[in-house]
């Protein structure tokens, strides 16, 4: 590369000489190099194509200039081969990398509506035994799409091969140190040029990385992925970097917002009864109270809500862990981890617990799951969270099964038991038991021991009956007729326990563990379907409901119940609640020291504060609004005017408290915090 002399007199004439010579550099990198324009070119287009697919911001310069830069640097790299086969090699081995890493953000991103982590890959072992949920629920066409790339790229090796200029790669007019410091140079300059368009607000989301999404939307998928492992190595340097300042963090945090323990109507309500907790596989509220040609969902699960503490506006808070992360923020009263799942990768730190709490008071803890112990770590994490026994699968005869496992009804069947043996056991009375259940776990395909359950329309149509399509074999058509077979299952399970005489002295709490992540396109056909024309309403339809991502967000609420036999205490509950506020809410009832570290709230005594529901992005919703940490929208439930102080004074909660979680389980706090106790 020539040298040029700028001078104030004529940097013009410098300046288009220097850019003469960089676009020549390009011509002839290009011109001998068609493999190469190739890689840029394809790979920019892939990741353009998925924010089209995921976030949806085609038209964003920021991303696509920072997943250029990034590719441009990749591509330089292929210089430092002087063997022409290598450069090729090497160009090939990044096109396929970069189409795998366009496939699996774009599968992740379906089911989880975020983007994939390396620190996920110690839980990747748990895809086998989910495999058909994967292919039916989380694979669409749309991700094939992103393979055109490697169409592209092994056409032009063929044509070059077939053509005889295999040796694509050639030195004219443009070195090798050349073309390595052009693209190289070029891909910096994107970046410290994009750089300066980044607002505070983005750079902020990304350090903390707990809103994924709004990372890649504003930085591209590449410049994500090298902030994501970075973030991943964290845990591995944690006493090298941050550590102090977020102990003094926390420790602040807890001495500003002391636990305080204040009476309301159901203190001590339960002191001393047994407490069964059902944690109810991908049951949502909106099944709850809906019908079908006139036939309930849920016929027994409405009959124990009009029996119980029913909360209609129940959050479950869940990471990449789904029903791990629920039963740890159930147990913990802590956020799921924002970088891999606590029960995989957080496993071996100290934490508190209601299980803890309860044990403190002569309980005797137990859970039971029909699946292995090692799926997403139970056995060694419920041990850490202070259970006396689980019983895995090992535990139950697999006489009956249906999708992942061991049917519901079979299990609940086998449990009675076992729990009647425990009453029997004077020195394991009273008892905390957690009961998780399968079933009802996507794909929701396997139904030859589930019963019928039509999710059709009937209509009259010239005085005649005639049944349409509506939901049937549809995603969410099944998905209704798996949670009819998991109502059946707990009408069976509860009438045994009955019988067995464990309901007498004993609190039923049944959960939601987390929606089904089921797509908002199935929700939308449930809201708008048209018998009459047996298609979906569209826009500008009489009867058309216009249904937002703030209504997709808000139908993936799930139930909490609190029931007792003598249906002593019955109330809705509509204000919001979450996940994070089970363990003081239940520690009060039952009389037990709450858990110090909690950062959730017994609901009762909120009295006039209201509660503010935290998701792990940092979205939030009140009784009020649903805030989107994703995109700052703002969506008002209730038609209740706000101000900008109710929005951001709560923004910030939500932070304060994701990041106070996030240190907890990153740099072991809460081990140190009791050391200095």
């Amino acid at each position: 590369m020539k040298k040029i002399n700028f001078s104030v007199k004529n940097y013009k004439k410098n300046l288009k000489k220097y850019i003469k010579l960089i676009l020549n550099n390009y011509k002839n990198i290009f011109s001998n190099s068609p493999v190469l324009l190739c890689f840029i070119v394809t790979s920019t287009l892939n990741t353009l194509l998925l924010r089209i697919i995921t976030v949806r911001n085609p038209f964003y310069f920021k991303p696509l200039l920072f997943d250029l830069a990034f590719i441009l640097i990749i591509s330089s790299f292929s210089f430092l081969f002087k063997n022409k086969k290598m450069q090729i090699r090497y160009l090939t081995f990044f096109s396929i990398f970069t189409t795998i890493l366009c496939v699996v953000h774009s599968m992740y991103y379906t089911f989880y509506e975020s983007f994939a982590s390396v620190s996920l890959l110690a839980t990747s072992a748990f895809v086998v035994d989910v495999g058909d949920a994967v292919v039916k629920q989380v694979l669409q066409l749309h991700d094939f799409a992103f393979l055109w790339q490697l169409f592209v790229l092994f056409y032009l090796l063929y044509h070059l091969k077939k053509s005889n200029k295999v040796n694509v790669i050639k030195e004219v007019n443009c070195s090798f140190k050349n073309s390595f410091l052009t693209l190289t140079l070029t891909g910096i300059f994107l970046f410290f040029l994009v750089g300066f368009f980044v607002t505070p607000t983005e750079w902020s989301r990304f350090g903390k990385m707990w809103n994924r999404e709004s990372v890649v939307s504003s930085f591209g998928i590449f410049t994500y992925q090298i902030n994501d492992i970075f973030q991943s190595l964290e845990p591995k340097i944690n006493n090298l970097f941050g550590h102090d300042k977020a102990l003094k963090m926390v420790m602040d945090y807890y001495e500003n917002n002391s636990i305080e323990k204040t009476k309301n109507k159901y203190t001590d309500v339960f002191k001393g009864k047994n407490l069964l907790v059902i944690h109810a596989e991908s049951l949502q509220t909106i099944a709850l109270n809906r019908k079908f040609e006139g036939k309930e969902v849920t016929p027994f699960l409405n009959k124990m809500i009009n029996e119980s503490i029913f909360f209609d506006n129940f959050y479950s808070t869940v990471g990449v862990g789904t029903s791990s992360d629920a039963e740890f923020t159930f147990s913990t009263s802590l956020m799921p981890s924002n970088s891999g799942t606590v029960f995989v990768n957080y496993f071996d730190r100290e934490y508190g617990s209601i299980q803890k709490q309860f044990k403190n008071n002569d309980y005797y803890i137990f859970s039971m799951h029909a699946n292995t112990g090692d799926f997403w770590n139970r056995a060694t994490m419920h041990d850490n969270l202070g259970y006396d026994k689980f019983y895995s699968k090992s535990s139950f005869e697999i006489d009956e099964t249906i999708g992942l496992g061991l049917s519901d009804k079979s299990f609940f069947r086998q449990v009675v038991p076992k729990i009647k043996d425990i009453m029997d056991d004077k020195n394991k009375v009273p008892f905390y038991g957690l009961l998780i259940t399968l079933t009802n776990h996507t794909p929701w395909s396997d139904f030859k021991l589930i019963d019928e359950f039509p999710t059709t329309w009937t209509i009259d149509e010239n005085g005649k009956s005639v049944v349409t399509d509506y939901i049937n074999d549809t995603t969410l058509g099944n998905y209704f007729r798996s949670v009819h077979y998991a109502d059946q299952s707990l009408e069976q399970l509860m009438n045994d326990l009955d019988n067995a005489g464990i309901l007498e002295n004993t609190v039923v709490v049944i959960y939601g563990d987390h929606d089904a992540r089921i797509s908002k396109k199935n929700y939308n056909i449930l809201y708008n379907y048209d018998p009459y024309t047996k298609s979906v309403k569209v826009e500008g339809d009489e009867g058309f409901i216009d249904y937002t991502s703030c209504m997709y967000e808000l139908d993936r609420k799930v139930p909490f119940i609190i029931w007792t036999k003598d249906h002593k205490y019955k109330e809705k509950n509509s204000n919001v609640m979450g996940m994070i506020d089970v363990s003081p809410t239940l520690s009060n009832m039952f009389g037990v020291e709450n858990n110090p570290y909690s950062l959730g709230h017994d609901v009762f005594s909120l009295g006039d504060d209201e509660n503010t529901v935290v998701f792990t992005d940092g979205s939030y919703v009140t009784n009020k609004i649903f805030y989107d940490g994703q995109s700052g929208d703002i969506y008002s439930i209730d038609d209740s005017a706000v101000n900008e102080d109710y929005i951001n004074s709560r923004a910030i909660y939500a932070d304060t408290i994701i990041d106070v979680s996030n240190d907890i389980i990153t740099y072991d706090l809460i081990k140190e915090m009791n050391e200095k106790k």
